[in-house]
């Protein structure tokens, strides 16, 4: 195995030139590069960051057909957006699961007259007013009309006020029904995007990819690199450039020399509650209403924690991006306006999260109804050793809509270099989705095949973790050549080996990575100093780190969690912990 850890500056500065470089790794980025790899086109990724860093990992955690672009006419998009989410159900199994969603409602007709309003303008009036049972039973229809996927996703259900509150008894009692629909849930979009990457590399030599490589300016010789970590720059040359550096599109245009104002990203937070009697209220489902200020919100319980999200207010892309105080406010009025009874401060808070959606400029427009849908922009990118090149630049886009995205955008590049389509991606598994045993009998079969080793209960959390492809981790965990595996001292659903396969195997970088993107560990709020320091003295050995740079990591990663994550750790010295 190689897998990503062999895609560095090094190796694309070796071969400066491709057909294709893709600037910007999220998951837009990397499903193009994906669908471009298996047609065989020499093409190339970087990412200034890590992987998947930027929007694409402060999202909702959903796979939703949009109920809510109904509002905006986006019938093209829920359609688009149902059919992939019903799709990814089938090619993502293991990170995209079936979501029941249950929305409370307060009132039989209100916003029946404010609806065409909102419609035609895409402004909410002088005044919110709130939309009612008969809108929202409209909506549901419609819904019902493009999500069944012939009859295998169930029709919306709507509950009077005593079955509702029967089924979920801490709801406000205000309510006067709910809707229940369903949708998807995206367990782990950072590893979801990281088998699609994988799925591109394995296409072949063609497909290179590099973190921590920045697009820094343009010269004679084709686009200036740089390497965010070591500094050193080189020139790349590509017949066609592809900007999906999302929000920070306009900037990256910018250090082409091709400025533009394309974006208009607006900012969401999140907060993930450690709080048990949130988690049984919400009774295993999503609960997604309407906010007394129009905004559509949501609550739903993931990895044993509740998500609770989301904002939607204008934001400067030169500026931090931070869940603020004011908006952990905000969603402590929403959920008291759901779950009245249910107690929830700041000390339930494990992990926060804020990002910038890709959205297109939409000047005076309200925000929660700037169109979600996508465009490529063309121009011509003048060159001196060829024929002038071409600069696509992707604005808009979304998780939910990442295959059909990339096979449009990969298609107008197929165009562009006279090259036919040979692969299509529509109804190809994903990474660990391959082969995954769907029933509990296959599931059953799995485990205990794989289990001889590791036992199956290890297996079992191994398939839930990484798919089918748990199998490489598997043989990586039991290899005679490597030292004896044990439990992590400071976080036992890892053990040492796995943090080693991690580390070698997916492109770690820096400690973060390990902490934020190729585990879970941060989000459900389980890092603590020990455990930096820990999963620091694992990784060390792996990446060819010294003690100088493995105390840098450890303080970096540190500084990241406290200032844009919130989480609060102990200082080094008061934890306890060596780090020479």
């Amino acid at each position: 195995m190689s897998f990503l850890n062999s895609q560095t500056s090094t190796a694309i500065a070796d071969r400066p030139s491709a057909q294709v470089l893709i600037i910007g790794a999220g998951i837009n980025g990397i499903a193009t590069f994906r669908d471009l790899a298996l047609q065989g086109v020499d093409v190339v990724i970087v990412e200034k960051n890590d992987y998947v860093s930027g929007a694409s990992s402060a999202s909702s955690h959903m796979i939703h057909g949009g109920v809510r672009y109904l509002e905006n006419g986006e019938f093209r998009l829920v359609k688009e957006s149902v059919e992939e989410r019903n799709g990814l159900l089938k090619i993502a199994p293991h990170y995209v699961k079936p979501l029941q969603t249950t929305i409370p409602i307060f009132s039989t007709f209100s916003g029946v007259m404010a609806a065409p309003l909102r419609f035609l303008t895409h402004k909410q009036g002088a005044k919110h007013v709130e939309r009612g049972a008969m809108l929202i039973k409209i909506g549901m229809m419609i819904y019902d009309a493009f999500s069944r996927d012939g009859g295998s996703v169930p029709r919306h259900e709507f509950r009077g006020r005593t079955k509702a509150l029967a089924a979920l008894p801490l709801l406000n009692p205000g309510l006067k029904y709910t809707a229940t629909y369903y949708d998807a849930a995206m367990h782990d979009p950072e590893r979801l995007a990281l088998d699609v990457l994988r799925d591109g590399l394995d296409a072949g030599p063609h497909a290179r990819a590099a973190n921590y490589v920045e697009a820094a300016g343009i010269t004679e010789n084709g686009v200036l690199l740089r390497n965010s970590i070591t500094g050193e720059e080189f020139s790349f040359r590509a017949d066609i450039i592809v900007n999906t550096s999302g929000p920070w599109t306009d900037l990256t245009n910018d250090a082409l020399g091709q400025p533009s104002t394309f974006m208009g990203g607006t900012k969401g937070s999140h907060v993930v509650l450690d709080n048990p009697q949130l988690l049984a209220a919400t009774g295993g489902r999503e609960i997604f209403f309407e906010h007394e200020d129009g905004r559509i919100v949501l609550i739903y319980p993931l990895k044993g924690r509740v998500l609770v999200g989301t904002t939607d207010l204008e934001h400067d892309i030169t500026q931090p991006i931070r869940c603020t105080e004011d908006e952990i406010d905000y969603f402590f009025d929403l959920v008291a306006h759901v779950f009245p009874t249910v107690p929830v401060d700041r000390s339930h808070i494990v992990f926060r999260f804020a990002g910038v959606r890709p959205l297109p400029r939409h000047d005076d427009e309200t925000p929660g109804f700037v169109s979600r849908d996508y465009r490529i922009e063309s121009r011509p990118l003048p060159r001196t050793d060829a024929a002038d090149g071409t600069l696509l630049s992707l604005i808009g886009g979304k998780w939910t809509t990442f295959r059909a995205l990339a096979e449009n955008l990969s298609t107008d590049i197929l165009k562009l270099l006279g090259l036919p389509r040979t692969v299509s991606t529509e109804g190809l598994a994903i990474g660990g989705g391959r082969d995954w045993p769907a029933t509990d009998a296959a599931r059953l079969v799995w485990v205990t095949a794989h289990g001889d080793e590791v036992g199956t209960d290890r297996a079992a959390a191994l398939l839930a973790r990484y798919g089918t492809r748990a199998s490489e981790v598997i043989d990586f965990l039991i290899d005679p050549a490597g030292p004896a595996d044990a439990p992590l001292v400071h976080d036992t659903d890892y053990t040492r080996r796995e943090i080693e396969f991690l580390a070698g195997f997916e492109g770690v970088v820096r400690l973060s990575d390990v902490l934020l993107r190729r585990t879970s560990m941060a989000f459900v709020g389980a890092v603590t100093t020990p455990l930096i320091e820990e999963i620091a003295r694992v990784v060390a050995p792996v990446l060819g780190w010294n003690a100088a740079r493995r105390a840098e990591e450890i303080e970096l990663a540190r500084a990241n969690l406290m200032d844009v994550h919130g989480v609060d750790l102990a200082p080094v010295a008061e934890a306890g912990v060596l780090i020479d």
